[in-house]
């Protein structure tokens, strides 16, 4: 059997690159992924304590622009009249993928904001405050 203590004391010499190419030999060698008692963790479903909290319902929404669509200029003043931006402000959250436009908001005003937002050709989402 190996020296456990000296086997520990050269891997803690690996640096971070070395430690990652050892993880893929070892990985190629035995046939395993190293990610696979993570993702067997995962889908072994809630621990008992988190299947004991009660779900609590988000009540704050953030309304999120992913893209601002093929008529940029609508968006932007959409974008103008929800938030009281200025023009520059405005287009700058417009051509900005992931900008929040409106943040913890309620539900019906977040849907409100992402229904005009759709109609003037941009994408948006509506997400829970965080």
């Amino acid at each position: 059997m190996a020296d456990l203590a000296k086997l520990v004391e050269e891997l803690s010499a690996l640096s971070v690159l070395e430690a990652s190419e050892l993880v893929k030999a070892l990985e190629e060698k035995w046939g395993v992924s190293a990610a696979a008692p993570v993702a067997v963790a995962a889908a072994a479903g809630p621990s008992a304590a988190e299947a004991a909290a009660p779900v609590e319902e988000a009540t704050e929404f953030d309304v999120v622009i992913k893209d601002a669509g093929p008529k940029k200029i609508e968006t932007i003043k959409v974008i103008r009249v929800l938030t009281s931006l200025g023009l520059v402000e405005a287009k700058q959250m417009a051509e900005t993928a992931g900008s929040k436009v409106l943040s913890a908001v309620g539900k019906e005003a977040a849907n409100d904001a992402k229904g005009k937002l759709e109609a003037a050709g941009a994408v948006a989402e509506v997400v829970p405050a965080s």
